[in-house]
């Protein structure tokens, strides 16, 4: 999947100490709908480990991503009783296809201009 992030990462910690990042992807499908409109899914995308790491850190609303996994349902109880499923893409890779930001470039950050009668040499 190809798509664009829809808000800042979640990166957490679990109890065992594993890094696990979660995030949704916008992606757009190749047709419009009848009104001209591109018809958007989401989709829920879970990193661990060092891919987790890398995500939270590097990753921010809007990003471009691609991502390689397998798909994951699970189901849980809710409060009233119902069945909830919840599908989500557990990811082996995720590219990060955004350019990266750069900071101002400046060869003499840090050093201070020095009249040149002040110099030693």
């Amino acid at each position: 999947m190809i798509g664009n992030l829809t808000k800042d990462p979640d990166a957490r910690t679990t109890q065992a100490g594993k890094a696990v990042t979660s995030f949704t992807i916008a992606v757009n499908r190749r047709f419009r709908d009848k009104s001209g409109d591109p018809v958007t899914d989401f989709f829920t995308v879970v990193t661990w480990d060092k891919l987790a790491e890398s995500c939270g850190r590097y990753l921010s609303k809007g990003k471009k991503v691609a991502v390689v996994g397998e798909l994951q349902t699970r189901s849980c109880d809710a409060k009233d009783g119902s069945k909830r499923y919840v599908t989500e893409i557990v990811a082996d890779e995720v590219e990060f296809l955004s350019p990266r930001e750069r900071q101002e470039e400046n060869p003499t950050a840090g050093f201070t201009d020095v009249p040149d009668e002040d110099l030693p040499f």
